[in-house]
């Protein structure tokens, strides 16, 4: 009877040294995922940077393209105007419709 017991409390104090040691490696398997948590956290914090900066940075170029857009129909309305203003061949201001030689918009005719 007390061989039985002997052996029992010898499997027990197994058990016990192999939960400990089951216990110890869930231990340093919970520390490096909590470190690779962190260290993913940091890049994450990181890339969230980067992307705010890059979107600041869309905003920055995407006004000034949407100056250059307003400048730009500025000057074309300008030349178009010139255009329309100048001169034509036979000495009549461009988009005028006038009937005479003299250029102005008198009935007389010469």
């Amino acid at each position: 009877m007390m061989e039985a017991i002997k052996k029992k409390m010898q499997m027990l104090k197994l058990d016990k040294e192999n939960a400990l040691d089951r216990a110890e490696q869930a231990e340093a398997e919970q520390k490096q995922a909590e470190d690779r948590s962190k260290q993913l956290e940091d890049e994450l914090a990181a890339m969230q940077k980067k992307l705010k900066g890059t979107e600041d940075e869309l905003d920055k170029y995407s006004e000034a393209l949407k100056d250059a857009q307003e400048k730009l129909e500025l000057a074309e309305k300008k030349a178009a105007d010139s255009v329309n203003m100048s001169p034509d061949v036979t000495g009549n201001q461009g988009g005028s419709e006038v009937g005479n030689e003299c250029g102005c918009q008198c009935s007389e005719s010469f």
